[in-house]
């Protein structure tokens, strides 16, 4: 498409297809908008947060805004299920569990302390004893369960579709294998021109939402100084156990939630029918907990000190290939970067997902789409200014002290 051409110009442009891009768009053309998608790689890109089979979706933070935020996404998501008539949700419950043989100190647990968070703001999980937990999870060796019944897991393959067929329908354009080599601002009273191997896009309000690419593409922006300091981190270890037949309808989503034992970067999730066959568990070493703090140290760790009866159930075990080969893109103060580029105020960014954002991002669709294209968002997202890390590189010893506060308030 020659660039001296006069184009027909776009309502929003979005840069990045993933589960944040998609979402994005779903919101602005759904409202009648003309959007358009572009990925540089495939939807669903192995190497993205938007591929695999399952994510979790819960409330269980340590940050109360967080888990309002995610109970706000919760009601979203069931939105999204009622708009497009798809099954997104898979409604299994997530229990937060804990022993003392891992973890002596059973009230400075994760669990515990992300239910006295839920508590605080009116969402209180369920807590089940050992006796409890016997009764209903023989598999589980615990002292102590959280159970949240509103959380389980979101249908990636289910959601990628929705979102893909309801853009169809509204004529958004999403192209895949674009590489984008320059961007315009200001041009023609505030439009933006976006040059791309396959051709030039003009848009009024533009969003970056493009994971490890976010600064690639920030540096094509004329006088922007913003770039985010995102480090890539990834699972250490996911592997599937398939039950023998004769004992695998104790491990389906019917009758077994997610099981997490995050002070030991475990999470644990069923069999879903038609979704996947096996239980998969994923070991995880978060960044603000310390490596030696428990004795679990591998998945077999795990499933011999808290879930024997998986082991016992004649479980064959082998490697997560096909899903969970993506790459965290973690962000030095440990919150989310949202909102506009700092001095294009019809630029917006979403970045910084920390390898727990999917289950929030119909609500960060939702944001970004408020920002780009009615001005503003009803939500209070100060928290998550872009422009903190302009500010962090001129006062770089108050950035410190806010670095700390935060990894320390997510602890």
């Amino acid at each position: 498409m020659p660039s001296d051409q006069p184009l027909d110009p776009l309502d929003l442009l979005v840069l990045g297809g993933g589960v944040m891009g998609l979402f994005t768009a779903y919101h602005a053309s759904a409202g009648g908008s003309r959007v358009a998608v572009l990925e540089r790689g495939e939807i669903g890109d192995p190497r993205t947060a938007s591929f695999g089979r399952t994510r979790s979706y819960r409330k269980d933070y340590l940050d109360a805004e967080y888990a309002r935020l995610a109970d706000e996404a919760q009601t979203l998501w069931r939105g999204f299920e009622r708009e497009t008539g798809v099954r997104a949700l898979v409604r299994c419950g997530c229990l937060n569990i804990a022993s003392s043989a891992v973890t002596p100190d059973l009230a400075s647990t994760y669990g515990q302390l992300s239910a006295d968070v839920l508590a605080g703001i009116g969402l209180a999980p369920q807590t089940l004893s050992r006796e409890a937990l016997a009764e209903r999870y023989p598999y589980l060796d615990a002292d102590v369960g959280h159970l949240d019944e509103s959380a389980g897991l979101v249908d990636l393959r289910a959601v990628t579709g929705a979102l893909l067929h309801a853009l169809e329908q509204a004529k958004a354009s999403v192209r895949e294998h674009v590489d984008t080599i320059a961007i315009e601002t200001g041009i023609d009273g505030g439009l933006i021109r976006v040059r791309a191997d396959v051709g030039d896009f003009v848009t009024r309000s533009l969003v970056i939402a493009a994971g490890h690419g976010t600064n690639d593409l920030l540096a094509l922006l004329p006088g922007c100084e913003l770039r985010v300091p995102i480090t890539k981190d990834r699972p250490s270890e996911a592997k599937y156990f398939t039950p023998a037949a004769e004992r695998r309808a104790e491990f389906t989503s019917d009758v077994m939630p997610v099981v997490a034992y995050l002070d030991t970067g475990v999470y644990v999730h069923p069999i879903v029918d038609g979704v996947v066959d096996a239980v998969k568990i994923g070991y995880y070493n978060p960044p603000d907990i310390p490596r030696d703090r428990t004795g679990v140290r591998d998945i077999a760790d795990f499933v011999a000190q808290c879930m024997p009866g998986l082991a016992d159930a004649g479980a064959s075990v082998e490697d997560v290939r096909d899903v969970d080969g993506c790459d965290y893109d973690l962000v030095a103060d440990d919150d989310f970067v949202l909102g506009p580029v700092p001095g294009l105020p019809n630029v917006q960014v979403g970045v910084g997902w920390r390898g727990t954002g999917y289950k929030y991002a119909p609500w960060v669709g939702r944001v970004l789409f408020q920002l780009a294209l009615q001005g503003g968002t009803v939500y209070d997202i100060r928290r998550f200014d872009p422009g903190r890390f302009i500010a962090a590189r001129l006062e770089p010893a108050r950035s410190a002290r806010s670095v700390a506060s935060a990894v320390e308030a997510v602890r």
